[in-house]
């Protein structure tokens, strides 16, 4: 079943050719198309960068729907996903900083590390926590998901004359991100269970 994203992923679900895709196969492309990424920013073609920023991420969001869709799910394909992902993000990062190399550098730097620690408190959480999502494990939202990132990764693009500001306020944003989802964490596992009781009646 599709919720959040239903909007934007029901269109290509309708198409046969992709409703019965292998969903590692939609995964590998939008790898592909993040791999081109760094090669396009550093020879000042932004537009082309922003379009293969939209197709990798177009292809993240199928490659999930279109394997529940078909009940193809694994833990194979969660896997491959989860690291495409994370190839994806570096490797925009990386094209962002080759703009610029001198001037971007502890940006960039501090981007990464950002997600690094908030990647790193998702998958934590995720791994105490019992799993009531559709996904192949817990999903905790937070304020800088996905999608955001992307967004934020295109005004980087577009905008390149603002990216001191943009980097400093992503990265302000994606460490806020980790540091709810533990304090959240936190407050769910110290709460004290309550106790069924038994009605005699």
């Amino acid at each position: 079943m599709l919720k959040n994203k239903d909007f934007l992923v029901r269109p290509f679900l309708k198409v046969p050719l992709i409703r019965r895709a292998d969903p590692k196969l939609l995964t590998f492309l939008g790898l592909l198309f993040g791999i081109m990424i760094p090669f396009f920013l550093p020879l000042r073609l932004p537009f082309l960068a922003l379009f293969c920023l939209a197709l990798s991420g177009l292809f993240d969001l199928l490659d999930g729907a279109v394997a529940r869709h078909s009940n193809a799910s694994s833990e194979l394909g969660a896997v491959f996903d989860i690291t495409s992902d994370r190839v994806v993000e570096f490797l925009i990062v990386l094209g962002l900083f080759l703009v610029a190399p001198e001037e971007r550098g502890l940006m960039s730097l501090l981007m990464l590390g950002s997600i690094l620690f908030c990647i790193t408190t998702f998958l934590v959480v995720g791994i105490f926590s019992v799993n009531t999502t559709e996904k192949s494990f817990y999903y905790s939202p937070g304020l800088i998901e996905r999608g955001e990132a992307f967004a934020f990764f295109a005004l980087m693009m577009v905008f390149p004359s603002v990216f001191t500001l943009l980097s400093s306020l992503f990265t302000g944003l994606v460490l806020l991100t980790g540091l709810i989802r533990i304090y959240q964490f936190f407050l769910n596992t110290s709460m004290p269970k309550t106790r069924k009781i038994k009605s005699n009646k």
